[in-house]
């Protein structure tokens, strides 16, 4: 991995534990031999962080762009210029703005090609809202920004892989929202991920069904019969290797997700919770078919640990470490088609 890679990286709420993991992350000084990171926040938030972690030994390089950051330190984009009120652990609406501050610094270097990835520590979904930022969460407002179609909110881990059909939506319009069109859209999204971004040459992907029992064959509802095997026969059609509709607990009970590439799940919950109960220390959140890379940890503001130094900075590693497998796989795939014996050689010697 080059260190020319410049991974930018949106602090989250202030109140969370974002700059926490952020901080404990960077102050492993072998990150530097494979990225030049640079934070979008505020050093006197990043400073008040590092005295609660009681990381001594880092101190950021201020810059004003990306061109300026230097290899082997942990670079510091300042978003805002007044003093912040910070409280650990506390909702508060008032610094919910420099959540977006950051975020939206962060994404418009990114769209203009000034770092090469970004990873995004947890923001509040509440106190983000605002006449700026009226999304669900990152990923929908990622989307926007990237001006895709369709995009897939996509937990990866090294033993599972875990995507969803429907996501920042109420469970009461789960069933509605599913359609065989969109899962369908979702299988090709996924499978091209898995080829592009993870370099597996015949992904299998197991698709979860809807129902308790995956309907029981029509007694608990009929979505299976009506929708989702339908999609996964139209996924097959467009060589997909596309396996279900699945019944969930039993499915994941008997590590059946071993035998798959990844996992389609219905809905949020149905896919995050069994992710996170195996994966959650090493999981990460990866937004699949966009443009540009970015990830983010699989937990959230953690606000009942927030400036305790408690929080483990494993799964933002993790994230880290999965953006440049991500943009150097992008990268050198982009290559190789240009010499399509070599990409297939290549490929071959991957599985």
């Amino acid at each position: 991995m080059s260190e020319k890679y410049k991974i930018g990286i949106s602090i989250g709420d202030v109140n969370g534990i974002g700059l926490e993991i952020i901080i404990k992350t960077l102050a492993d000084s072998q990150i530097y031999k494979y990225c030049t990171p640079i934070v979008y926040g505020h050093t006197k938030v990043a400073s008040f962080h590092r005295r609660a972690t009681e990381v001594a030994e880092l101190n950021f390089n201020v810059i004003n762009h990306p061109a300026q950051a230097q290899f082997k330190r942990a670079n510091m984009i300042n978003c805002w210029e007044e003093d912040v009120k910070i409280e650990p652990g506390v909702v508060n609406k008032e610094v919910g703005k420099y959540a977006f501050l950051s975020l939206e610094r962060a994404t418009n270097d990114l769209i203009n090609g000034e770092i090469d990835a970004l990873i995004t520590a947890p923001i509040n979904k509440d106190t983000i809202q605002s006449e700026t930022f009226n999304f669900p969460g990152h990923t929908e407002y990622l989307q926007e920004r990237d001006g895709a179609a369709e995009s897939l909110m996509f937990l990866v881990s090294d033993t599972l892989r875990v995507g969803v059909v429907t996501g920042h939506i109420p469970v009461a319009k789960v069933s509605q929202s599913i359609t065989a069109d969109k899962i369908v859209s979702k299988l090709k999204l996924m499978n091209n991920s898995l080829k592009n971004d993870f370099w597996i040459r015949k992904p299998r992907i197991a698709v979860l069904g809807l129902n308790p029992h995956a309907s029981d064959n029509g007694l608990i509802g009929n979505e299976e019969q009506e929708i989702i095997a339908p999609a996964i026969e139209q996924a097959r059609e467009n060589d997909i290797l596309a396996f279900g509709p699945y019944a969930a607990d039993g499915f994941f009970a008997n590590a059946t997700y071993l035998q798959f590439d990844a996992v389609l799940a219905m809905y949020h919950d149905q896919g995050l919770i069994p992710f996170k109960q195996i994966a959650f220390e090493s999981g990460v959140n990866f937004t699949a078919g966009l443009k540009f890379v970015r990830t983010s940890p699989d937990h959230g503001t953690a606000f009942d640990i927030a400036g305790k130094n408690q929080a483990s900075e494993v799964s933002f590693r993790e994230a880290l470490f999965t953006a440049l497998h991500i943009v150097k796989n992008r990268r050198e795939g982009a290559e190789l088609n240009e010499n399509p014996l070599a990409f297939t050689k290549l490929s071959r010697d991957r599985d």
